[in-house]
């Protein structure tokens, strides 16, 4: 499958789901090339921001999972597919 490069916008509304988020994205770290993550202690939130690599399978499972947490909102974007090739 083709693979190609993106980012992940994730929102934690709710703090208690810190580790829960931490450990899906630990789960895909073989995708994830690079991260951020800062904390907004006066609205009681955090967001975290990847940089991925990876197919559109891996990609959807790890987006798909982080949406399934109970306050987080996560949004992607990625790099169009190009003349059917692999980003080198």
């Amino acid at each position: 499958m083709e693979e190609r490069i993106g980012f992940i916008g994730i929102v934690i509304e709710d703090l208690v789901q810190t580790a829960r988020v931490n450990q899906i994205i630990s789960q895909y770290q073989e995708i994830v090339t690079g991260r951020i993550g800062v904390p907004d202690h006066e609205r009681g939130l955090a967001v975290i921001g990847l940089l991925i690599r990876g197919d559109d399978i891996k990609v959807g499972a790890l987006t798909g999972k982080l949406g399934n947490v109970p306050g987080v909102q996560v949004k992607s974007a990625m790099t169009k597919k190009e003349n059917g090739g692999t980003i080198q």
